[in-house]
């Protein structure tokens, strides 16, 4: 099966070199995606938006020719939604990796410090100790170091969802930060910041407890994890 993996931000395909041995070793072609303007620490960030991201997937996608799936970390998963909004009848599973869908309409996080065009990784205090749990000293130090800014405007973009189709893409959940149990319950209560999940038809979850980086605090079992995911 042909695997693309689609890094949140701050992050380029370098960011699943711990996870993806589990994939090559069970036989899946690995496509580890470095988005448009976090080609490097330099690189040019201004007008780039969400819509150039999800392009640059789409296009990898129909290069591919066969059916494929979809891993996305964080805001890589909205790139990933997004994609399979465009390309439903091509994605034969979307995973979201501590992330979720999200509604037509929304940002990833527009919340987040801007300096001119970009976004750089922000102090630490801004996440929380939860999301960075399974991060010590010396993985936060090389987190930051290795760290590119995201362009600005891909946090802020709106996403603009058009074909119901992608309801039907199977997805699944690998839920760190939040146990499942407590997404299942948002949806069971109606939250409106899962109101997409609730829509979507064939949904399952994993729990992989840690904080928002499994790629850097649990890779081997987040490699494990996406084989049997695909197994399935």
């Amino acid at each position: 099966m042909d695997v693309i993996l689609i890094p949140g931000f701050w992050l380029d395909a370098s960011s699943w070199n711990e996870v993806t041995p589990a994939l090559d070793e069970a036989g899946h072609r690995i496509h580890a995606v470095t988005l448009p303007g976090l080609e490097a620490p330099d690189a040019p960030r201004a007008g780039i938006g969400l819509v150039d991201h999800v392009s640059a997937v789409t296009r990898l996608v129909d290069r591919l020719g066969e059916r494929v799936v979809l891993v996305g970390h964080s805001g890589g998963g909205t790139v990933a939604q997004a994609v399979a909004d465009a390309r439903p009848d091509r994605i034969a599973r979307v995973v979201y990796v501590d992330a979720a869908p999200m509604g037509d309409g929304d940002t990833i996080n527009d919340e987040l410090p801007v300096v001119g065009d970009e976004i750089p990784l922000p102090e630490w205090s801004v996440f929380g100790e939860g999301m960075l749990a399974g991060l010590d000293d010396d993985a936060r130090r090389r987190f930051r170091e290795r760290a590119i800014p995201e362009p600005a405007a891909v946090a802020s973009d709106p996403l603009h969802l058009t074909d119901e189709r992608r309801l039907d893409v199977p997805t699944t959940i690998i839920t760190c930060e939040y146990p499942s149990s407590q997404i299942r319950a948002w949806v069971a209560d109606g939250a409106p910041f899962v109101r997409e999940l609730a829509a979507m038809r064939d949904v399952d979850y994993v729990d992989l407890p840690t904080g928002h980086w499994p790629q850097f605090s649990r890779p081997v079992e987040l490699g494990r994890i996406l084989v049997q995911t695909l197994e399935r």
